[in-house]
């Protein structure tokens, strides 16, 4: 039986992470979701080992020397570097659902396997993005807008139309009206391709 990584990419306050969440509750599925790991500080409502493996510069180079780490990005913002990266965790099992950026899931291919790492790529209008990661900031908390900036003008590069034709992103899905709508159709996608390979 062959296995799958589904895994979302979008600009950030595209709604990746509600999106991940709502794919992750639909038993139909069977998804198991494939955790990240960081480096920066765990937020308000985050736990260990549900949304990311959070650790320090020890414990990535210790994973490094392992050769356990797929694949990393350091970002410089302003509290610092952060360095995000997946960490092999033994064979694939069963389908995973994972998140991450473009960059992230050209490694990840390379890694596994095209056949296996399966895009799915999450397209929100600029001001609606813009909205929503204004309103993530003002909560008790945040309160990080050089970052938020940061992120919204490096993800214009990192997913640029000529990037996302390189990486050979085809099929996209948009996040701009209603999120049920979004997640049927992502949801049907899937189902799709596990059928194809049953």
């Amino acid at each position: 039986m062959k296995f799958h990584i589904f895994y979302i990419m979008g600009k950030s306050a595209s709604g990746k992470d509600t999106l991940y969440e709502s794919l992750l509750e639909d038993p139909s599925l069977s998804l198991k979701p494939m955790i990240p790991w960081t480096t920066r500080p765990i937020r308000a409502k985050e736990r260990d080992g549900v949304e990311y493996h959070f650790t320090d510069e020890a414990g990535l180079s210790s994973l490094r020397e392992a050769g356990r780490v797929i694949e990393e990005r350091t970002y410089q913002t302003e509290h610092g570097p952060w360095t995000y990266f997946t960490v092999d965790e033994g064979p694939v099992t069963h389908d995973l659902l994972g998140i991450g950026t473009l960059d992230s899931y050209v490694r990840l291919r390379a890694y596994y396997g095209e056949d296996c790492v399966v895009p799915i790529y999450v397209e929100t209008e600029d001001s609606l993005r813009l909205e929503r990661a204004l309103k993530r900031e003002k909560k008790p908390g945040n309160h990080r807008y050089e970052e938020m900036c940061r992120r919204f003008l490096a993800d214009q590069q990192d997913f640029s139309e000529e990037n996302l034709q390189r990486a050979g992103i085809r099929e996209r899905f948009s996040n701009n009206d209603d999120r049920n709508d979004c997640v049927s159709q992502i949801a049907q996608y899937i189902r799709n391709i596990q059928e194809e390979t049953l």
